[in-house]
C-alpha cells in the first residue's frame, strides 16, 4: 500500500521516499514507493510527471492492490529518492479539476442538470451534462461559476464514511465504499473525489465555456480555467487581430466581412468553372488534330499543364464524343491527376486502362469501361504516356 500524499496536500511539490518494489508496465521500469505525492491518471484527470533525481517519471498508474507504479525511463541507483513534481503540470490540472466542481455546481444549482462525465485533456475539458443546454443556461452558469471564483471561497478537503456522507447532500451520489475524500468549496458544492484541487476558487483564476455541442442527447461543454483561459483569449486574439488585418475591418464587423468573402469566393468559383468549360472545349479542339493511330484506331495522349483532374475530365468527356477515339490525358507534374476515356461502341476498358497505369507508376482510382479517372500517380509524365502507347498497341 502506498501512502498517498497528495490527498492531504495538493500543493506538496517535493517529497522523500522508499523504493520498496521494482515492476515492469509496458517494457518499462515501474516504481514502487512507500509514499509517493505524484498523481496516478484517476476520475478524469491525467497522471503528473516529475523526477527523482536524474531519473524522469513517465507515467503513473493507480494499481487495484493500492500501490502506485511510477514509470521511469531508467531504474535508479538509490533506494532513498526525493521526488520532484512538475509543479506547472500539477497546478495546471489543479485549476481545471476544481474549475469542473464549480461549474459542475452551477448547473446542477441553477437547473438541476447533473454532470454526467468529466475529462480533462491536454488543451482543454469538458463535461458532459444529462440533457441539452440552451446557450442562454451555458452562459447564466458560467457567470455564476466565475462568482463563485472571484469570492474567493475556501475549499476544504474531508473525510467521511459512505454512510455519513449520505447525510451531508452530495451534488452526485458516490458508488464507492469506505472512507469517501471530500472535496468542500465552501457554501456552493460538496462532492467526492480523490483528484487534486487548489486551496481557495480564487486560484481558480477564470472559467471560460469554449464551445458546446450535442452528445448523446445531452450537452458536451468545453471550458478552460485559469491559464488555459488565458492562453485560449491570446489565440483567439492573434486570430482576431490577424483577420481583422487580412479584411481592414473592425472586430465586430468580422462575421459580416467573411459573409462576403465567401460569398464572392463561390461566385468566382462559378465563373472559373464556366471559363475552363469554355477553355476546354477549345483546348479539346485543339488536342483532336494532333490525334495519333495506335493499335488500329486513334488516340489522344497529352500531358496538360495547369489543368486539375475536374478540367481533365471536361477536356477528355468533350473529345469522348468524337467516334473511334481514345482519351488519355495527365497532369504536367507528379503527383499526376490522369483521366482515361473513350468513345461509345468501342472496344478499349477504360477503367482496365487505368488501373494498368495506376499499377505501374502508383496512386490509386478507377471508373467505368466508358470512362475513369484517378491520381496520385508518381511517375513523370512521359513515363505514363509511353506505357498508355504500350497498352493501346497489345
Amino acid at each position: 500500500m502506498t501512502d498517498k500524499l497528495y490527498y492531504a496536500d495538493s500543493y506538496l511539490r517535493e517529497f522523500d521516499a522508499q523504493l520498496v518494489d521494482t515492476a515492469s508496465h509496458d517494457g518499462k521500469t515501474a516504481l514502487v514507493l512507500d509514499r509517493t505525492a505524484f498523481y496516478p491518471t484517476s476520475g478524469g484527470q491525467p497522471f503528473d510527471v516529475g523526477t527523482f533525481g536524474d531519473v524522469r517519471v513517465l507515467d503513473v498508474i493507480d494499481g487495484e492492490d493500492g500501490r502506485v507504479l511510477h514509470v521511469v525511463d531508467r531504474a535508479p541507483s538509490a533506494t532513498t529518492l526525493h521526488g520532484v513534481i512538475d509543479w506547472t503540470r500539477r497546478f495546471d490540472h489543479m485549476q481545471q479539476h476544481t474549475g469542473q466542481h464549480v461549474l459542475s455546481a452551477a448547473f446542477d444549482r441553477l437547473f438541476k442538470v447533473r454532470t454526467e462525465s468529466f475529462h480533462m485533456g491536454a488543451d482543454y475539458s469538458t463535461i458532459d451534462l444529462a440533457r441539452e443546454v440552451s446557450a442562454g443556461e451555458i452562459a447564466r452558469a458560467e457567470d455564476e461559476a466565475n462568482r463563485i471564483v472571484w469570492e474567493d471561497r475556501p475549499i476544504h478537503v474531508r473525510f467521511a464514511t459512505a454512510e455519513e456522507a449520505q447525510s451531508l447532500g452530495l451534488r452526485k451520489e458516490s458508488k464507492r465504499d469506505g472512507t469517501l475524500r471530500l472535496i468542500d468549496v465552501e457554501g456552493f458544492d460538496l462532492s467526492a473525489c480523490g483528484g487534486t484541487h487548489v486551496s481557495r476558487t480564487g486560484a481558480i483564476g477564470i472559467i471560460a465555456v469554449s464551445a458546446t455541442e450535442k452528445v448523446r442527447g445531452g450537452s458536451r461543454v468545453t471550458f478552460l480555467s485559469g491559464g488555459r483561459a488565458l492562453a485560449g483569449f491570446r489565440a483567439l486574439r492573434d486570430s482576431v487581430a490577424g483577420s481583422v488585418r487580412i479584411l481592414s475591418v473592425l472586430p465586430a464587423d468580422l462575421p459580416a466581412a467573411i459573409e462576403r468573402v465567401q460569398a464572392e469566393t463561390r461566385d468566382l468559383r462559378k465563373q472559373v468553372k464556366d471559363f475552363q468549360g469554355k477553355v476546354a472545349v477549345q483546348e479539346a479542339d485543339t488536342l483532336l488534330s494532333s490525334s495519333e493511330e495506335i493499335g488500329g484506331g486513334r488516340a489522344v495522349l497529352a500531358s496538360l499543364a495547369g489543368w486539375d483532374a475536374g478540367g481533365l475530365k471536361t477536356i477528355a468527356s468533350h473529345l469522348a464524343q468524337t467516334p473511334g477515339l481514345v482519351v488519355i490525358l495527365v497532369s504536367d507534374t507528379p503527383p499526376l491527376a490522369l483521366v482515361v476515356a473513350r468513345a461509345a461502341g468501342m472496344k478499349a476498358d477504360a477503367g482496365q486502362l487505368l488501373r494498368q497505369l495506376v499499377e505501374r507508376h502508383g496512386g490509386k482510382g478507377g471508373g467505368r469501361p466508358e470512362f475513369a479517372q484517378g491520381g496520385g500517380l508518381t511517375s513523370s509524365a512521359r513515363d505514363v504516356l509511353q506505357s498508355a502507347r504500350t497498352l493501346l498497341k497489345a
